[in-house]
């Protein structure tokens, strides 16, 4: 059995007000001729399949147009779970229609069991834990409880729900678990909002269970590998880069085969295509014009970091028009003054989270910690602010 591992597609993002419908649409594209050339059996997709939990209407129908493609032109079965991104009420709704072609969605649950799919129905070959992003805020409220108890409990919580999925399982068959979480000793970007929030840091490779053969990731936007087991344990990462500073690494989906007799024979990894390339440039104003007359820029978003000995009028709009001409599209000009001696200059994607400012400013006026009712309070207020 050949499965394909993707996870966090965040379909409807936008970058500084660019939508990306279009980038998605080719990935959508690549990766059902991608399932198709390398015939796989099983496509799974480990959470925040759209941006928001209230995805735009043209966000949604590209979404199920794939799914329908999925079905119509593949044999493939899908598993598909919710992210923190995502509403589990907004994917649920359907899935028992969705089910009927050959697409299992765990949206929102409490039972264990319920998470447990097995492919092919009538004949299981292979086990999946379809665990979707369960939040701390969904556990029982205790009164007085400090951040570490309530942490160790949400530990806890995770690392029973996926032991009862197992038992739920049958003996002889591979198991794989799919979850949206952070685990540590994983590598974390700028574009991970609220990842410390809602318990992200609280659970441990050696949580897992020992007697599974896989287990597939989303939450963080870096394909990589965790340690700490035998059996792999892996994001596959977003497909399209989410902000300027993910363009440096390469975006990637797992391939992974199971033998007949039940062995992880195969486990590789599938470069994802650039479907629109993001570029950033560094200089003064005569380095960043002679750039945009050499350069091919058709089609390409850019972000220029300017350098200048004096503030000047215009200059942003004048840096934007001569890439326009060019093909290019400017999405942000960022000027750094050259002459402010030590005071340091803070890039735009180098810059602390709302979150961390937040705890900051909490911590400076009332000598402590914001708890994580109010961090999760803040948290959905920023989302409410991004997606308006």
């Amino acid at each position: 059995m050949r499965i394909l591992h993707t996870a966090d597609w965040h379909i409807g993002q936008r970058l500084h007000e660019r939508q990306r419908i279009d980038e998605h649409k080719e990935f959508l594209n690549w990766l059902l001729n991608t399932i198709q050339e390398q015939k796989v059996d099983l496509l799974l997709v480990s959470g925040d399949i759209f941006d928001t939990a209230l995805p735009s209407a043209e966000a949604t129908n590209l979404y199920y147009s794939f799914l329908f493609r999925l079905f119509n032109e593949t044999d493939a079965y899908t598993v598909i779970i919710a992210g923190n991104h995502d509403s589990p009420r907004h994917l649920d709704a359907p899935k028992e229609f969705l089910k009927m072609g050959r697409i299992h969605v765990v949206g929102l649950t409490h039972d264990p069991a319920e998470c447990v799919v097995e492919i092919p129905p009538d004949n299981p070959q292979i086990a999946i834990a379809a665990v979707p992003y369960l939040s701390e805020n969904e556990l029982p409220h205790v009164s007085f409880e400090s951040d570490i108890k309530k942490q160790e409990r949400y530990r806890e919580r995770l690392k029973s729900f996926y032991h009862d999925c197992v038992s739920n399982m049958p003996e002889n068959i591979p198991k794989i678990l799919m979850g949206h979480l952070f685990v540590q000793g994983g590598s974390v970007g700028d574009s991970e909002r609220n990842i410390q929030i809602g318990g992200a840091t609280a659970i441990e490779a050696n949580d897992f269970p020992d007697n599974v053969d896989y287990v597939a990731l989303g939450h963080l936007h870096r394909p990589q590998s965790i340690k700490g087991k035998e059996y792999p344990i892996q994001y596959a990462g977003s497909p399209i880069p989410l902000r300027f500073n993910e363009a440096s690494y390469e975006k990637k989906a797992f391939l992974l085969e199971f033998s007949e007799d039940n062995n992880l024979i195969r486990n590789d990894e599938i470069n994802i295509p650039i479907f629109k390339e993001l570029i950033t440039l560094e200089g003064d104003e005569n380095h960043i014009l002679s750039q945009a007359m050499l350069g091919n820029w058709d089609g390409k978003y850019i972000q220029v970091k300017l350098k200048l000995d004096s503030v000047r009028t215009g200059v942003a709009d004048e840096i934007r028009k001569v890439f326009s001409d060019r093909g290019g599209d400017v999405l942000t000009v960022e000027l750094q003054m050259q002459n402010e001696g030590e005071r340091p200059n803070i890039d735009v994607e180098d810059m602390k989270q709302p979150e961390e400012l937040f705890d900051q400013f909490y911590q400076t006026e009332f000598g402590q910690p914001p708890d994580n009712m109010l961090k999760q309070t803040f948290s959905e207020l920023m989302e409410m602010v991004e997606d308006r």
